[in-house]
């Protein structure tokens, strides 16, 4: 694992309170990944997202954020939906644990949704899939 990955595995910052930054090596970005997790075929669908999880040597509670044409035809709609999953995820990321990559793939219904209903519906999925930590309990 190469040490920009091992950085984005520490969750916790320097004074020991949760890290909720997402900076660039927290995402990402290689189309080997996103494909590699869509075959797996290890999504569970929400109201507002998709949540698919990538399994691998490299993964460590990575983020990565789709929001397709098809779905968003204006680019605004697009950026403000993957925004929205971005938010969501830094938010909670703390909560989540696991060798695990979370890809979110907004789905059309995102687009009139505010940020607490969104960061609800990633909570609830992550739970389905077993992405919550035993003591995130709470929310």
């Amino acid at each position: 694992m190469s040490e920009d990955a091992s950085q984005a595995c520490d969750r916790r910052s320097a004074h020991g309170a949760p890290d909720r930054r997402l900076s660039r090596n927290m995402r990402i970005a290689q189309a080997k990944v996103f494909r590699d997790a869509f075959a797996a075929g290890r999504g569970r669908a929400g109201r507002y997202m998709v949540l698919w999880l990538g399994r691998g040597s490299e993964a460590c509670l990575r983020l990565g954020v789709v929001a397709s044409k098809r779905s968003f035809r204006r680019a605004v709609d697009r950026a403000r939906a993957k925004r929205l999953l971005r938010e969501a995820f830094r938010l909670n990321r703390f909560r989540f644990t696991g060798p695990s990559d979370v890809i979110l793939l907004a789905r059309p219904a995102i687009g009139k949704a505010r940020c607490a209903d969104v960061e609800k519906d990633l909570l609830d999925l992550a739970r389905k899939v077993g992405l919550m930590a035993r003591d995130a309990g709470g929310k």
